[in-house]
């Protein structure tokens, strides 16, 4: 059995689903996404970006997203984040304008612009207000919802969410093309899930051209260098914000406890100034002796 490449690696799941000539596949995961009607759905997309650069690979800050444009014209930007920087929000935003203000040309009227789309695939749970793994944001008027405009829209796929549902038994992959695609992404490793996408490729001709172009990608050598570089690239940064958050979180109890440790010295020197015993006042602030002994010299 062919070792599959991690499809959560962006390089990976760039090279299966934004790769010139994979355009079937970007449209069945574009029509499973943003759930259209069955007389709207998408009939065609163009990959505005498939190149990858060698120094994107290896550079961490880099982004390896998948920007498309349907036959409407719409605006399309995929991207997947291993790791919570703690800023999605402002990210999406900024990535969502940076896309749809670059469709502007001099003398263009602003009616022009055509609807942009940003999907995020996350790798870790970000909205605490649901279970839900997909929710889709637009913008509406706060008292009766009305929508301003529909040129905006930002989806979040949450796949710890979707594995939880997995466990529970509460996904169905054979009637929905949504689950179906998102647990492609954990089928690397995950025999379970392996088998029974591999039973429904039987029956669905792109996933089965899904499965080949990523057995095909995993059987390449310099692809495979190619993707290791990626990985560790991503799997450095991942590391670094862990541990940034690690030494947040120390600096954060360390501040505790030294607030703490002030507010039992206060404690102390009222009690010395009552004329309590070393012991007692020990057992009242958890100072140790040696420690009340010396305030006590400080304040004589």
């Amino acid at each position: 059995m062919t070792k599959l490449m991690d499809l959560k690696i962006d390089f990976a799941f760039k090279q299966v689903f934004g790769k010139e000539g994979n355009e079937p596949i970007l449209l069945a995961f574009l029509n499973a996404a943003l759930q259209l009607p069955k007389e709207k759905r998408l009939s065609s997309v163009e990959i505005l970006n498939p190149e990858i650069n060698r120094e994107h690979i290896e550079d961490k800050a880099s982004v390896l997203d998948i920007h498309a444009k349907t036959e409407q014209g719409e605006h399309v930007n995929i991207e997947i984040q291993l790791a919570n920087k703690f800023d999605m929000e402002k990210r999406t935003l900024y990535y969502w304008s940076r896309i749809y203000s670059a469709q502007m040309q001099k003398g263009m009227p602003y009616t022009e612009l055509a609807k942009t789309i940003t999907i995020n695939i996350l790798n870790f749970r970000f909205l605490r207000e649901t279970e839900r793994f997909h929710t889709t944001f637009h913008l509406y008027e706060d008292q009766e919802q009305f929508p301003l405009t529909d040129v905006m829209e930002i989806h979040f796929m949450e796949i710890p969410k979707l594995m939880d549902k997995w466990e529970q038994r509460a996904v169905n992959p054979h009637d929905n093309e949504l689950e179906r695609w998102l647990l492609l992404l954990e089928a690397d490793d995950h025999e379970e899930i392996r088998k029974e996408l591999e039973a429904i490729a039987m029956q669905d001709p792109v996933m089965k051209r899904a499965f080949d172009e990523w057995e095909d990608l995993s059987r390449d050598e310099k692809k495979w260098v190619e993707y290791e570089s990626r990985r560790k690239a991503i799997l450095d940064e991942m590391a670094a914000v862990r541990e940034a958050e690690i030494r947040q979180q120390r600096a954060r109890e360390e501040g505790l406890a030294e607030g703490e440790r002030q507010k039992a010295l206060e404690v102390a020197k009222n009690l010395l100034a009552m004329d309590m015993s070393v012991e007692v006042i020990a057992k009242a602030t958890g100072l140790s002796a040696e420690e009340i002994e010396q305030l006590k010299k400080q304040l004589h």
